[in-house]
């Protein structure tokens, strides 16, 4: 058996939590578009002391207006914050920022999801591209939530090049 590295204990992502400007537009994208359930809210949160600055790394006098939390399939649970704070940037940052990221779900049949999202009247960035390498026989595609956040599609339902030899295999779906 081979020893653990790193955190004890650790099994996990338990939730990725992200900001957005609007939770009213956020909830109805969330739920209608990606299909997500609700599943609890929280919130508001007001100003104590340097409490949001000691525990969150945020400006003393924000407030945190609401919480929302958001199961979306397998593997992947969303904490949604509003907040309202002194000097809070409203620029998203691009994938090659600091702090770029992107959420990527994985997709049964992507052309399929793309023509759905489109249906929607989500921007779709590009057509599918296909992976090569040891990604060989995935497809992915980005998309963007209404308020700019940038999202991924990926498919690869016969697996992925790399897989045929690897000792170590990245979470998978499908699994």
């Amino acid at each position: 058996m081979t020893e653990r590295r790193g955190l004890p204990g650790m099994r996990g992502t338990d939730h990725i939590g992200f900001t957005v400007p609007d939770m009213a537009e956020a909830h109805e994208f969330l739920v209608e578009v990606l299909g997500c359930d609700h599943v609890y809210t929280l919130g508001p949160f007001l100003p104590d002391g340097a409490w949001m600055r000691e525990h969150l790394n945020v400006h003393p006098d924000t407030v945190m207006r609401e919480i929302r939390f958001y199961r979306c399939f397998n593997g992947s649970n969303f904490e949604v914050f509003s907040y309202a704070s002194p000097g809070q940037k409203t620029d998203l940052p691009r994938n090659s920022d600091i702090g770029g990221h992107h959420l990527a779900f994985y997709v049964d049949d992507l052309d399929l999801a793309i023509a759905f999202l489109r249906s929607k009247g989500i921007r779709v960035l590009g057509e599918p591209t296909a992976s090569g390498g040891a990604s060989l026989g995935q497809r992915w595609v980005y998309f963007l939530a209404p308020w700019g956040m940038q999202f991924e599609l990926v498919s690869f339902p016969a697996g992925k090049a790399y897989e045929a030899g690897a000792p170590v295999r990245l979470w998978d779906t499908r699994d």
